[in-house]
């Protein structure tokens, strides 16, 4: 039988952090690799992709704060 993990969510703010970190350094590669490519479907292909970043960007704040709201109550 399996067992069931509890839900851990000691370390949830440093992961969502670690994600959006990382997806705002994708995002600014991307700005480089936009400034420097002349093919106008890769710049399309880019843009494409950083509107989904920066949408997903604020998801994880909204989930930060969330998160932070939800350990501020636990801890009263």
């Amino acid at each position: 039988m399996k067992k069931h993990n509890p839900d851990d969510r000691r370390d949830n703010v440093d992961k969502i952090q670690f994600s959006i970190d990382h997806t705002i350094q994708n995002m600014e590669a991307a700005e480089e690799m936009m400034a420097l490519t002349d093919d106008p479907q890769q710049k399309k292909s880019l843009k494409k992709k950083n509107k989904r970043r920066n949408d997903a960007l604020k998801g994880m704040r909204n989930e930060i704060r969330d998160e932070a709201t939800d350990k501020h109550h636990k801890n009263k």
